[in-house]
């Protein structure tokens, strides 16, 4: 496949997790976003847009304007950035929530493999709802769609993103679902749970 960039959002207010910094938040003794960059190690460049908060040393961190302007406002300041720090030209762009912690190298290559005669692919949650903040996106499409909204502070991600030609993938079943994100302190209880519970399993199995 193409070449592709990451760029996952991890910034938002967590209010209910009492305003805690969700992407450090640690499940099973990593943090939410170590583990969605790990997903994603193959991209190049990858981008996270936030508060400055500790990545790897060739992950650029970039803040959206204005702070805490919403998920819009932080995908045009990614974009922003990543026309300045590409090393050559991607065709394809993973969008990512920093708060996936199951989500697998697997799942975005199946994204990415969808994605190839479209606007891009994302992920469909246990209920059928699109999760738009895990998907790969042909760049020019997605830059055109943030481009077509103009001032993106407070603009909801799903009408940007809904206009675009998408195709759906639906996770394998069995495991941990890589669509769960965690939005609350019961979220964060599951994630703890499932991930100690894939641990076991794999002890189990090697």
């Amino acid at each position: 496949m193409d070449p592709y960039g990451a760029l996952v959002l991890a910034g938002g207010q967590a209010r209910r997790l009492g305003g805690v910094h969700k992407p450090g938040l640690l499940i099973a003794g990593v943090s939410l976003l170590d583990r969605v960059l790990a997903a994603v190690a193959d991209a190049a460049p990858r981008l996270v847009v936030g508060p400055p908060q500790p990545a790897p040393a060739d992950v650029l961190v970039v803040r959206e304007n204005p702070p805490g302007g919403g998920p819009v406002a932080a995908l045009a300041a990614g974009l922003n950035a990543l026309v300045d720090v590409s090393q050559q030209p991607i065709t394809w762009l993973a969008l990512l929530a920093g708060d996936l912690p199951f989500l697998t190298p697997a799942v975005v290559s199946s994204l990415r493999a969808a994605a190839a005669s479209t606007d891009g692919a994302v992920l469909v949650d246990g209920s059928g709802r699109d999760q738009y903040l895990a998907g790969v996106y042909r760049l020019s499409s997605l830059a055109g769609a943030v481009s077509e909204q103009g001032t993106p502070g407070g603009a909801p991600l799903r009408r940007v993103i809904g206009r675009l030609s998408l195709a759906r993938v639906t996770a394998a079943p069995g495991g941990a679902p890589p669509w769960l994100d965690c939005d609350d302190a019961d979220d964060v209880r599951i994630a703890e749970t499932l991930a100690r519970e894939t641990s076991e399993s794999k002890e189990a199995d090697g």
